[in-house]
């Protein structure tokens, strides 16, 4: 059994023992993860963004979180195209689930609005900065990673512009030592 990752079968609580008791032992290291991923992210982390005045979390901190919760991921650019007048990319945000021991994976898209000269129309092509595309490109990219990612949880974003939300205090409470260590 030397170097081999041991699956442990966990029974899985009914929906009346989930109604029921919100003590339940942890039945896998997975709703630990869980937990941490689905905190509330630090309100200096959010900011608003200067065109739409949404709340969202910029590109360096989502990839300070990947770096210091998952650790090991890499970004898969699928596509990359040009619709109406933005560039729209999809990737896949790979990461290493080291609870699991696998590869797992979260596709994202983004789109960035081609730049046009001062006062042109946005599908004025004779208007459109030579250099749109070169900037259009990496800020769709960096809307796709983030896209992504907030699938991993609220840490990431997840529900930052959401009108209705689902609680995981329950859950953070639970965990509270697992997640304090």
């Amino acid at each position: 059994m030397d170097n081999q990752v041991q699956k442990i079968v966990a029974k899985l609580p009914s929906i009346d023992d989930l109604y029921k008791n919100d003590s339940l032992p942890v039945l896998h290291k997975d709703a630990i993860f869980q937990a941490l991923v689905n905190q509330e992210p630090k309100p200096e982390w959010v900011k608003l963004h200067p065109m739409t005045k949404e709340p969202y979390i910029p590109i360096e901190r989502i990839e300070w979180l990947l770096v210091n919760i998952i650790i090991r991921y890499k970004v898969e650019v699928l596509d990359t195209k040009q619709v109406a007048n933005s560039v729209l990319v999809t990737v896949r945000l790979h990461y290493f689930d080291h609870i699991n021991q696998e590869w797992i994976f979260h596709d994202g898209v983004g789109a960035a609005p081609l730049q046009t000269d001062k006062g042109a129309g946005a599908i004025d092509w004779n208007a459109i900065k030579a250099n749109a595309v070169q900037i259009g490109a990496p800020a769709a990219k960096s809307y796709a990673v983030k896209d992504a990612a907030e699938q991993i949880g609220k840490i990431f974003g997840k529900d930052l512009n959401r009108k209705e939300v689902i609680s995981y205090e329950p859950m953070k409470d639970r965990f509270k030592n697992a997640l304090a260590e």
